[in-house]
């Protein structure tokens, strides 16, 4: 950044950015936000701020995330940006064939079958060990001690779990719905805003973790419960697989887009996505945020990027395309010229061969965490292992059954993952992180606010706060309530379907801290389509 005035020109906004030199730490609970803000004040650094963050997120933020889920990093400290695939493979036991036996066509959402070998706690464990100033027993405290004396639910939390309780109701047997309403539902319903929640079981896994740097959970007591559970209930996945898993220290990728870098983690994550919509947007001339064009070809460059990732992410082993060739320029250029002045249905195209949480942290030393967790469409599997606290995800149920499919459900292999942090540099600074949590969403969330940030100079809080679309399949796409009427009509005169939400739900929660590289003062924003807030210092 070498024009802090013109990023951070005035925009209209819900709120205002947020303003620190001394650290920040912003994400979707206050608790949470607090909790990591503490842990800097207590000494730690932003890696610190950034685990104690998202362990207390397992808590206060259940539905969309909790210690049976993955994790992804990126981290920049010492003037390097480090990437973490903390994203679990598939159960030994687990294969497209025996599921077919067992009478399933496709992946199934809930029970054992989409099971995967959480990740989480190897990321926290693993960024303390490497990068961490505090023990992990420190960092883990306010998760732990929100988890055994309670905390009152925040009412877009309190409006998600009422959502999970009926949706769970209706789709897990009886005794996988008992099991869960055990930890979530104690009274026979779903809390609601104001009242207080607590969970010693997931209290004693905290401590576990903190206590044996996660080794409890993959090869000691916790791991025993997962693997007993798992037995006892026809599942697959087994001690062994958790024992043999390894967080992956990654090289982040990128691409350049009007002077800066915009970078990603690598496949099995869908951040490719992202980029290779920078890579056909940066060839238009788009000048105006708020003008048909350039709405237009934004969802145009997305739909063509999005279709090829459906097609070819995966675990990158198992990629047909490599990753080069996919952000190849000349790549770039064949998929452009596909863009014209009326919608169009995508399909994928062959190059040449060769409920999720996110937070954002900062310190005064010049550490920046992009950081996010998903157990995945909200408590995820169903599953709670009993006296745990411990739901496990349902990031299975991305795989494919279909054998010609790059996602094909293999063992040991990670599925097509949805979650993805971000982070922008400029030149040798950092510039920071950024990051819009939910689903399919996120790389149409980052494509947003990267070009809000770079080609409209938004600043963060505004960034965020502009009206958002989400395209969804073929020619249609969905958009805000508060989007621009007269927009959504001309998109609809160029043959898009255009969907008009009632709510905000959907359309992706975000956190943005940016970095002056000449003064050091923090910038963030926060996401008001939650309960989101930053805390600084």
């Amino acid at each position: 950044m070498t024009n802090f005035d013109a990023l951070f020109a005035p925009y209209s906004s819900k709120r205002r950015p947020t303003y620190a030199t001394n650290g920040m730490v912003a994400t979707s609970q206050p608790l949470a936000a607090q909790a990591g803000l503490d842990i800097l004040k207590k000494g730690g650094n932003a890696i610190d701020a950034a685990i104690a963050t998202a362990a207390c997120l397992t808590v206060v933020e259940p539905t969309s995330n909790g210690i049976g889920g993955d994790a992804f990093a990126l981290i920049w400290t010492k003037g390097k940006l480090h990437g973490l695939n903390a994203s679990g493979p598939a159960p030994a036991l687990l294969s497209a064939e025996g599921l077919k036996e067992k009478g399933y066509d496709t992946m199934p959402a809930y029970g054992f079958a989409p099971v995967t070998v959480p990740g989480a706690p190897s990321a926290w464990a693993e960024c303390n060990r490497r990068f961490g100033q505090l023990p992990l027993t420190e960092v883990l405290a306010p998760a732990i001690y929100y988890a055994e004396h309670g905390y009152p639910l925040s009412p877009v939390l309190a409006k998600f779990w009422g959502n999970a309780y009926k949706a769970y109701k209706n789709r897990l047997p009886a005794e996988q719905f008992a099991r869960w309403c055990e930890v979530f539902a104690p009274d026979g319903r779903a809390p609601k805003a104001g009242e207080i929640w607590s969970s010693k079981g997931h209290a004693d896994s905290l401590r576990k973790i903190s206590e044996t740097q996660a080794e409890s959970f993959y090869k000691g007591e916790l791991a025993d419960h997962i693997d007993q559970f798992s037995k006892d209930n026809d599942g697959f996945i087994r001690k062994e697989d958790l024992a043999s898993f390894q967080p992956e220290w990654v090289n982040p990728i990128s691409v350049d887009y009007r002077g800066y870098k915009v970078w990603e983690i690598p496949p099995n994550g869908q951040g490719l996505i992202t980029l290779m919509a920078l890579n056909l947007v940066k060839g238009f001339d788009l000048k105006e945020k708020e003008a048909v064009e350039t709405y237009h070809k934004q969802i145009e460059a997305l739909k063509l990027a999005f279709s090829d990732g459906k097609e070819h992410i995966a675990e990158e082993k198992e990629m047909k395309h490599t990753i080069e060739a996919l952000l190849s320029e000349e790549y770039a250029q064949e998929r452009r010229q596909l863009i014209g002045d009326t919608a169009l249905d995508p399909h994928p195209g062959e190059p040449t061969k060769g409920g999720t949480v996110y937070l954002a942290a900062a310190d005064s030393e010049g550490n920046m965490v992009s950081f996010i967790q998903s157990n995945y469409m909200g408590f995820g599997s169903g599953l709670v292992v009993p006296d745990t606290g411990i739901s496990l995800q349902n990031r299975g149920h991305n795989f494919s059954l279909d054998p010609n499919h790059a996602n094909f459900l293999k063992p040991k292999k990670r599925p097509y993952h949805t979650i993805i942090p971000g982070f922008l540099t400029k030149g040798e600074h950092p510039v920071g992180p950024f990051g819009v949590m939910g689903g399919f969403m996120q790389p149409q969330g980052h494509l947003q606010v990267v070009m809000n940030t770079v080609d409209f100079h938004l600043n963060p809080q505004a960034a965020l706060d502009a009206p958002r679309w989400q395209w969804i399949e073929g020619k249609t796409v969905r958009v805000e309530n508060n989007f621009p009427h007269h927009f959504a009509l001309a998109l609809a005169e160029k043959g898009h379907t255009i969907q008009m939400a009632l709510e905000p739900n959907g359309f992706g929660r975000g956190q943005i801290i940016w970095r002056d590289p000449e003064t050091g003062v923090l910038c963030g924003g926060t996401e008001t389509r939650t309960d989101g807030t930053i805390a600084a210092w």
